[in-house]
């Protein structure tokens, strides 16, 4: 694949993939925020209707106070009333006495719908009357009572005959307006009950499926009352208020906050299959988007990989197959093939290149069967130093050749092992190869063992170029070599550490290597003792 439309290619697929992700995160953020709204006016409509009900108990509560009243008192207002209250107060600071009466009156006012059911004292019949007026009228008396403490005889008195207060304020309006005049001067924890309130709030929010935890408040002109839960915080983002017990006028010192200290895990406990749904959907489509891209990137190394092992192999036969041709050419020369000796060398050099082909040819085709399971490799206990001492034959003339030295340190006591030694040998000479090869200067290699634990440890150390840490994770795959930079002489299919690797793991053996760049490599190999 070309590598500018292979590039394309990627950023057009990791493109796409981020805006499927994008568009994701932004569905899930709108639909947190949709629901937050939704959140939000559920809320205000359990809080408006806990409002209403804690209004309305408490109205309930003033008018069957003043039916109890009027029932203990007796007292029955002439004409058109039918029924009066009064309400007594004491200040302890100035000794007066202050009694508040209210009439009740039936009106013909066609926009005051009350709706209330009350007893008439006189007959002792319910009646329904729906239109009323109040007239209320406020007495101060200085000094007449030591106890206000249900109705005083002095201001009974004072009531039931015709003295006259020292003060008389005088005013009409519906039932209402005195309803709030008078419960507003009660403190609120009189007015309200934490019970209740948390009852009622619970019941409201659960009619509207918000069943999750909340804490609540109630605030007099933004200052804490008694009537509150054990654990509110105000939190501008989890925290509504509604106005509660409000007058004629919907105005009101009270203010009702309810928090949601797990109102975000709520919110997200509704998205969380959708959010599951999508995160398997995008976790499936980045796994496809990395296996298609390495599929991509492996192929386009097994193509350059392909080129470069056909034109290293194409290299290795070309030179035995120009080195026979010469060699036939040189035979078939009259003056030659009379020279015995000649004809002979010739023919030794003719069978040497052929050596040389078989045995690349056996190589690729034994790392195949490798692969596939298909070599058959017999083992035998073997001394693992004999093996290595094999291997350090096959190259001593290539080290010498090379003006190098070879240093062996054995220090093992049980060498004993069980491995095929014919493929052993090619491993070790493989090894020691490329310490030869990749050896600018004259090669100097060091070979060790030691026993550690239950196996030998084979250290097979050069002094030569070394390699890059990519190269160290890569260098036993098939076909793979490191570029040599100025070593023109070093060549080589990428196959020998491959076969390296395949027998040592088919001997139950391990194979690493350490090395960096400059600083030569070291090629280590453990293999299991036998006992």
């Amino acid at each position: 694949m070309n590598k500018y439309r292979f590039q394309f290619l990627v950023v057009l697929m990791s493109l796409a993939l981020l805006g499927i992700t994008l568009i994701q995160l932004y569905w899930i953020s709108t639909t947190y925020e949709n629901n937050d709204i939704q959140f939000q006016h559920m809320v205000n409509q359990s809080i408006g209707k806990v409002a209403d009900k804690l209004k309305e108990k408490e109205r309930y509560e003033f008018n069957k106070k003043f039916y109890e009243y009027q029932t203990k008192t007796g007292k029955v207002p002439d004409k058109k009333a039918i029924k009066e209250i009064f309400y007594i107060e004491k200040d302890n600071r100035t000794n007066q006495e202050i009694v508040y009466s209210n009439i009740i009156s039936v009106e013909n006012i066609k926009d005051f719908n009350f709706g209330k059911t009350f007893i008439d004292s006189a007959s002792g019949s319910k009646k329904d009357y729906k239109n009323y007026i109040s007239s209320r009228k406020t007495e101060v008396y200085h000094g007449k009572s030591k106890s206000i403490d249900g109705l005083d005889s002095d201001i009974h008195r004072s009531l039931s005959t015709n003295n006259q207060p020292d003060e008389v304020i005088q005013k009409e309006g519906v039932l209402d307006f005195y309803y709030n005049d008078i419960v507003s001067t009660y403190p609120i924890e009189e007015r309200l009950d934490n019970k209740v309130l948390q009852a009622l709030l619970k019941q409201e929010l659960t009619n509207r499926k918000l069943a999750t935890n909340f804490e609540y408040a109630v605030f007099n002109n933004s200052l804490g009352t008694p009537i509150k839960s054990g654990n509110f915080v105000f939190n501008e983002k989890n925290t509504y208020s509604v106005p509660i017990l409000t007058d004629l006028e919907n105005h009101s010192k009270y203010q009702l906050y309810i928090s949601f200290p797990q109102k975000s895990k709520f919110l997200f406990s509704d998205l969380l299959p959708f959010i599951l749904i999508s995160l398997l959907f995008t976790v499936v489509i980045i796994a496809a988007y990395y296996s298609a891209i390495r599929q991509l990137i492996t192929q386009r190394q097994i193509s350059e990989i392909k080129n470069d092992f056909i034109n290293n192999m194409t290299h290795e036969f070309k030179t035995p197959i120009a080195t026979i041709n010469l060699a036939l050419d040189a035979i078939k020369n009259p003056k030659i093939i009379s020279d015995e000796d000649k004809v002979l060398r010739y023919i030794q050099m003719i069978r040497d290149e052929n050596k040389r082909m078989h045995a690349q040819i056996e190589n690729i085709l034994r790392i195949s069967k490798l692969e596939k399971k298909e070599l058959d490799i017999p083992k035998e206990k073997v001394e693992l130093t004999e093996v290595l001492e094999v291997a350090i034959d096959h190259v001593s003339l290539l080290i010498e050749d090379r003006e190098g030295k070879l240093n062996t340190h054995f220090n093992t006591t049980r060498d004993t092992v069980l491995i095929n030694p014919t493929h052993f040998t090619s491993v070790f000479v493989n090894i020691l190869d490329n310490a030869i090869k990749y050896s600018p200067n004259a090669p100097i290699i060091d070979i060790y063992t030691e026993n550690i634990k239950d196996t030998i440890v084979v250290k097979i150390k050069d002094q030569g170029s070394g390699m890059s840490k990519t190269a160290t994770k890569k260098i036993f795959d098939k076909f793979y070599r490191e570029h040599t930079g100025d070593l023109h002489n070093v060549k080589g299919h990428g196959l020998g550490l491959a076969y390296v690797k395949q027998i040592v793991d088919d001997h139950n053996a391990q194979v690493y290597v350490e090395s960096e760049k400059g600083k030569g490599s070291t090629f280590i190999i453990k293999i299991p003792l036998i006992n």
